[in-house]
């Protein structure tokens, strides 16, 4: 196995040196035209930093769920989840952090480089609020890198095709996965029949 361990050989790998639209799209605030991809995207991927590694986590809501405030600042609701709060733990001892959103049925996705902070500000949950309920948390996030990517990887993995779409029957189901790993003590068919019941009353 060759493997790759100066910057000098991974670049003599990749030439061309990149052309000026893959640099002058990147940016340090955001535009009025990156604002107007966040608010189209229902659709986001958390990454972060911590002591015992890295996490990247979907984030989902309804369109423009990640809040614009100005040109450097951007604000993430933590909806309800399963209470692990992987991401969290890393933002609080680590604020660096990554976003990946994502607009069905474009293949332009959008990325964010920046830095994090948890905030528990009671006026600023409450503007987040969705059937009166409110996220626990906020993630405000400080820009310092914004910039489009290419549709390459939306286009060559088909992803906004229905024709492309699997029959979710050709994969395990969460209840399977959970009864296999926990030797039938989680999980199961009555796991996965009541997920629709459970996820109803938890959404947010």
């Amino acid at each position: 196995m060759t493997t790759i361990t100066t910057l000098a050989d991974l670049e003599a790998l990749y030439q061309p040196a990149p052309a000026p639209a893959s640099i002058v799209k990147q940016t340090g605030r955001i535009t009025p035209h990156y604002r107007a991809l966040i608010e189209a995207s229902p659709f986001a991927v958390l990454a972060t930093s911590g002591p015992e590694g890295l996490d990247c986590s979907p984030r989902g809501d309804k369109p423009g769920f990640v809040r614009v405030e100005g040109d450097r600042t951007l604000i993430l609701p933590d909806r309800r989840g399963n209470n692990r709060i992987d991401s969290l733990r890393n933002i609080v001892r680590d604020p660096r952090v990554a976003l990946l959103f994502l607009i069905p049925g474009s293949g332009t996705t959008f990325r964010v480089n920046g830095r994090a902070v948890m905030s528990a500000d009671g006026a600023l949950l409450d503007s987040f609020a969705v059937e009166g309920k409110r996220p626990r948390t906020a993630i405000i996030i400080t820009v310092e890198a914004a910039y489009f990517q290419c549709a390459r990887a939306i286009v060559r993995s088909q992803l906004w095709d229905a024709a492309r779409h699997i029959d979710p029957a050709a994969i395990p189901t969460p209840g399977q996965i959970l009864a296999a790993l926990s030797s039938g003590e989680v999980g199961g068919d009555d796991y996965d029949r009541q997920w629709q019941a459970r996820a109803a009353t938890s959404m947010w």
